[in-house]
């Protein structure tokens, strides 16, 4: 149902009333939120709620009951479904099969494998948590990761979602690595990932910016062009001097802002572009000048 001027909460309160197994707000129109911060729960200018409801559900009851709590005559524009019974937790794995980034590196959901011998494979299962390589901009960072030599480096992924980038580059030949979130739900994805890829003993995942400890040869930053800019300096200073940096969840038109909060501490390359969804999102990497 669109939401068109309606209370959410009252909404919400109503599905709950009902029964609702779970309640769900999508955008209705055209106007992403990328990233709220955990515990924040922002709705689109036009926002649709969707509820789940048992098949013994009493469906005119609840839209009986809606018009009278909103004090309105006609809901506005919604409908009813049928849907058969499933572990539609588990749904999201229909669409995520193997993929490829690079020359060897693959990411695979859960037990699946790849016919390539020389297949480097992280296997993955993100939760609630960003991070599976099907965005432009997870892609980014692990097409890079796989162009690089990593054995023996050290390696920081700030802001890990899934942990899917601070996993890769273990798998790739790093010999430690560090995974930062400030996202409970990230930290916990993160960790059982590790597990699932026995790299657990390399890797110290934390979810705040003061657990990390030191520099490192390699840092990731996939996150978003804010707060890229706002964290400009401590993410330069957590990479050695002469060592590499990547930062992601950037689009275009962001480009130049970001770059210029950094331009103290790092030499950066031509950015990378990939386009997904009508968006243009870019990759930026580059060396931290020697001090």
């Amino acid at each position: 149902m669109d939401l068109e001027k309606l209370n959410p909460d009252s909404i919400e309160e109503v599905f709950a009333r009902h029964g609702a197994h779970s309640i769900t707000f999508t955008d209705a129109g055209d106007k992403p939120v990328l990233e709220p911060a955990p515990g924040e729960a922002p709705l689109w200018p036009d926002s649709r709620i969707t509820g789940l409801f048992s098949s013994d559900a009493d469906l005119s009851q609840l839209q009986d009951d809606l018009k009278q709590s909103l004090g309105i005559d006609e809901l506005p524009p919604h409908q009813v479904e049928d849907l058969e019974n499933r572990a539609w937790e588990r749904e999201w794995l229909k669409d995520f099969g193997p993929m490829c980034f690079g020359e060897r590196l693959w990411i695979c959901p859960g037990d699946s494998g790849v016919d390539d011998k020389n297949a480097l494979i992280v296997r993955l299962d993100p939760g609630l948590a960003f991070g599976t390589g099907t965005h432009a901009t997870t892609a980014l960072c692990l097409d890079w990761l796989d162009s690089l030599m990593l054995a023996n480096s050290t390696m920081l992924d700030y802001g890990c979602g899934s942990g899917v980038l601070a996993i890769a580059a273990l798998k790739l030949g790093c010999i430690s690595a560090s995974a930062m979130d400030i996202d409970p739900q990230a930290v916990t994805a993160t960790r059982a990932n590790a597990r699932h890829n026995n790299v657990e003993a390399q890797l110290t995942v934390t979810d705040a910016a003061d657990g990390i400890d030191g520099q490192f040869d390699v840092v990731i930053a996939n996150i978003l062009a804010e707060p890229l800019i706002a964290l400009a300096e401590p993410i330069a200073n957590h990479v050695k001097g002469g060592c590499l940096l990547a930062l992601s969840g950037i689009l275009s038109e962001q480009v130049d802002d970001v770059l210029g909060a950094y331009q103290s501490w790092i030499e950066f390359d031509e950015p990378v572009y990939r386009e997904q969804g009508g968006q243009i999102w870019a990759r930026l990497t580059g060396r931290r000048v020697e001090v």
